[in-house]
């Protein structure tokens, strides 16, 4: 008998919540979207968020409230997706939950996601996994990018050669080569810096289709500045988020200079789809098909960039393999979810750094 798994996914670009409900295959254990679900984030809890990702005032009881409010927002997706499929609470297996990313700092040993899983246990009445990254950062791995195993699973072919690019609030690549070896890593930012400065200087959560950077003119010095960046000439595994890379940091490399905003947001597209360029030529030369999925699968600028960058890589939607972009990484945590009810690990060392496979995850059961 087939059983089903949701997962949810509310990444750096802080613009909401993505849910899917998965069946698995009564033979293979294959996981297959039913339904999909979305959620835009409030300005309030989205501003919260993003303040939440520094140090602030009385931010124990904030990030306590904060995590209150996202369980509102996961029920709310829960409950769309039974009714979208049409089965009840008790027909789901289990469900996995990313939380909100405020701390990601591997190398002192933690990384903070803001859920509260007893109470979306209790709301949504299903078994509740989250908390997925802890585990492989305290064996010594970065906790990151968790997806490169499901990307393995869902879209890997002996044989054959792809790469996966999700593009969310940052970029990253999982590489699936022809002999099953599998490198996963963050490249650097993606939308987290283009979204916040089209906030900045159009009113806007993001750049539709990336139709303002595509009309602007790439300054070239301030390009130089930020490939200087010495997070990009890191080996993987590595990771990163907002704590190196947000608003601040790009601030800090404009100085006092005054610059065309247009130019700058035609320079932020192109220093993501360079450094995934660069990434993916120097990890994977013979790589000629690179699927995308995220949030800038919606930027045709970005993704015209990268196409004119790797002239002998064909650029794709992951839709072609079955999976439209917007379920890719909630797909991963409903898999994630399957993984850990199997006692299965859900990590990769080769990709997180971590000394060996780890079960990720921890459960808040539902009764």
């Amino acid at each position: 008998m087939a059983s089903w798994f949701i997962g949810l996914m509310s990444g750096t670009s802080l613009d909401g919540v993505d849910g899917v409900l998965a069946q698995a295959d009564a033979a293979t254990g294959a996981l297959r979207s039913q339904a999909h679900a979305h959620l835009d984030f409030d300005d309030g809890l989205r501003a919260e968020l993003l303040a939440l990702n520094r140090s602030g005032p009385d931010e124990l009881q904030r990030a306590a409230l904060a995590a209150n409010e996202l369980v509102s927002a996961y029920s709310q997706i829960v409950q769309e997706l039974l009714e979208a499929a049409g089965i009840a609470a008790k027909d789901v297996t289990a469900l996995g939950a990313h939380g909100q990313t405020v701390r990601h700092q591997p190398q002192a040993g933690y990384t903070v996601q803001l859920m509260n899983g007893a109470r979306l246990a209790e709301c949504t009445g299903i078994d509740v996994v989250c908390d997925f990254r802890s585990r492989d950062v305290a064996a010594g791995g970065q906790g990151a990018p968790l997806a490169s195993g499901f990307h393995a699973a869902a879209f890997g072919v002996p044989g054959r050669e792809r790469a996966l690019l999700n593009l969310g609030g940052i970029s990253n690549l999982s590489l699936l080569h022809a002999d099953g070896r599998v490198v996963g890593f963050d490249c650097g930012p993606a939308n987290v810096l283009m979204d916040g400065w089209c906030q900045r200087h159009r009113g806007q959560p993001y750049d539709p289709g990336g139709a303002w950077a595509a009309a602007g003119p790439v300054d070239q010095s301030l390009l130089r500045t930020l490939l200087a960046e010495p997070y990009f000439a890191l080996p993987p595994p590595k990771s990163t988020g907002r704590d190196l890379f947000d608003i601040a940091w790009l601030d800090a490399r404009l100085g006092a200079t005054a610059r065309d905003p247009q130019a700058v947001m035609a320079t932020l597209a192109e220093l993501t789809a360079i450094t995934v360029a660069a990434d993916l030529q120097r990890h994977a030369p013979s790589v000629d098909r690179l699927f995308v999925c995220g949030g800038g699968a919606f930027n045709t600028h970005l993704l015209a960039r990268l196409a004119a960058l790797l002239p002998g890589v064909r650029v794709r939607s992951s839709a072609e393999l079955g999976v439209p972009p917007d379920q890719v990484e909630a797909m991963a945590f409903a898999w994630l979810a399957q993984a850990f009810v199997a006692r299965r690990p859900g990590n990769l060392p080769a990709v997180t750094g971590a000394p060996g496979p780890r079960v990720l995850g921890a459960l808040y059961p539902a009764k």
